[in-house]
C-alpha cells in the first residue's frame, strides 16, 4: 500500500485508462476515503512534451479546486510525486453513463434531459474556473448513487500536450453535449429532443439558449439560485423530497397553489394579514363584548332602584320591612 505525499494511502484501483489510474485511497491526515488520480503521459512522448503535459495537468487541477458545482467532484489536493501530478478528490459512488446505457439501453427522454442539464452545468462551471473540458463521453459521466450527475476526468491530460493553451471555443460545451445527448437518448431520437440536439449542435447563441430552455421544460426543472437545476418530484439535497417545486420566497406548495406553512410571501408582493376567517372571529368577539357590557349596565340600573338587592329583603337589603313578614331572605 503506497503512501503518496506522506498522506494518501493507495488501497485499490477504481478505474484505469490511457490517461492514468484512479485509486481508492485513505487520507491519513483527515481519516477519510478519497479518490486519487495518478496521471500518466501517453506513450511515445519525449521528455519535454511530457513535462509540458504534467505542468498543464497540475495547473488545471489547482484551478479546479475553486469549482463549487454538484456536477463536479470536489478537488481536495494536488501533489507531485515521482515527477507526476496526483489529484486527490471527492470519492463518488455510482455507475458511469456508459455502464447504465449498456445495462438498460437508451434513457427515457425526461431522464436524458435531466442528465444533459447536469452535464452542461458541470461544463460551464469548469469553463468559468479556467478548466475547459476535453474529451466528454458517456464513460466520463457518473450517475451517482445520491442522484447527482457528475462529470469526471477534469485535468487529466487526456487530450494530449497539443491542447495546452488551446481552450475549446464558444459553443463547444453545447456541441459536446449534443453528441452525448444523442447517444444516450437512442436512435431515432424522441421527437421533442430532435430540435434540442440540432440547436445545441449547430445553432447560434440564441438557438443554444432556446435548446437549453426546452431541455428544462422536458426535464421539468427550474434553475436554482446557484445555477443548478432542481427537478420536480425527485429527491432534493440532503435527501429531502422535492415534490412540487417551491420558489425561494414561497412558490407552489400544495394542490391549491398556496404557500406552505411558514413560507415567506414573494418579494415585493403585499402580505395578507388575516382574511374572512379572521374577520368572523373579530366580529364574534365584538358581539360577545357588547352582550357583557349590556348585562353590566342592566345590573347597575337594577341595583339603583327601590326594592332591589341580592335577596328578598334579607340582611343586606335596603327595602323597608314588610309588616307581618318573617325574617327570611338570603340566609333563611
Amino acid at each position: 500500500m503506497t503512501l503518496i505525499a506522506g498522506r494518501y494511502r493507495l488501497l485499490d484501483t477504481l478505474a484505469e485508462g490511457a490517461a492514468g489510474i484512479v485509486w481508492r485511497a485513505r487520507d491519513e491526515a483527515l481519516g477519510r476515503e478519497v479518490a486519487v488520480k495518478e496521471v500518466h503521459a501517453p506513450p511515445g512522448l519525449d521528455a519535454s512534451a511530457e513535462r509540458a503535459l504534467y505542468a498543464r495537468v497540475e495547473r488545471e487541477a489547482r484551478a479546479a479546486r475553486a469549482i463549487r458545482c454538484p456536477g463536479v467532484a470536489e478537488v481536495y489536493d494536488v501533489v507531485v510525486e515521482h515527477g507526476r501530478p496526483w489529484i486527490a478528490r471527492e470519492l463518488i459512488r455510482g455507475l458511469t453513463l456508459a455502464e447504465t446505457l449498456e445495462a438498460g439501453g437508451p434513457l427515457p427522454e425526461r431522464e436524458a434531459a435531466r442528465v444533459a442539464l447536469g452535464v452542461l452545468a458541470a461544463l460551464r462551471a469548469a469553463r468559468e474556473a479556467g478548466v475547459p473540458y476535453r474529451g466528454l463521453g458517456p464513460d466520463r459521466v457518473l450517475l451517482a448513487n445520491d442522484g447527482r450527475v457528475v462529470v469526471t476526468g477534469l485535468a487529466t491530460g487526456a487530450a494530449g500536450p497539443e491542447a495546452d493553451g488551446a481552450a475549446p471555443g464558444p459553443g463547444e460545451d453545447e456541441r459536446s453535449l449534443a453528441a452525448l445527448l444523442g447517444g444516450m437518448a437512442g436512435s431515432p431520437l424522441p421527437g421533442p429532443l430532435v430540435p434540442v440536439v440540432a440547436g445545441l449542435a449547430e445553432g447560434d447563441g440564441d438557438a443554444r439558449s432556446a435548446a437549453v430552455g426546452e431541455l428544462e421544460r422536458i426535464a421539468g426543472v427550474r434553475t436554482a439560485g446557484d445555477g443548478t437545476s432542481v427537478v420536480k418530484g425527485t429527491p432534493g439535497p440532503a435527501g429531502h423530497a422535492g415534490g412540487e417545486e417551491r420558489e425561494e420566497h414561497g412558490g407552489r406548495g400544495g394542490a391549491g397553489g398556496g404557500r406552505p406553512a411558514g413560507a415567506a410571501a414573494p418579494s415585493g408582493a403585499p402580505v395578507r394579514r388575516g382574511g374572512p376567517r379572521r374577520g368572523a372571529v373579530i366580529a364574534a368577539g365584538l358581539a360577545g363584548l357588547l352582550v357583557i357590557v349590556g348585562a353590566l349596565v342592566w345590573q347597575a340600573v337594577r341595583d339603583e332602584g327601590p326594592g332591589t338587592g341580592p335577596g328578598g329583603g334579607g340582611p343586606s337589603s335596603t327595602a323597608p320591612p314588610v309588616p307581618g313578614a318573617t325574617g327570611g331572605g338570603a340566609d333563611g
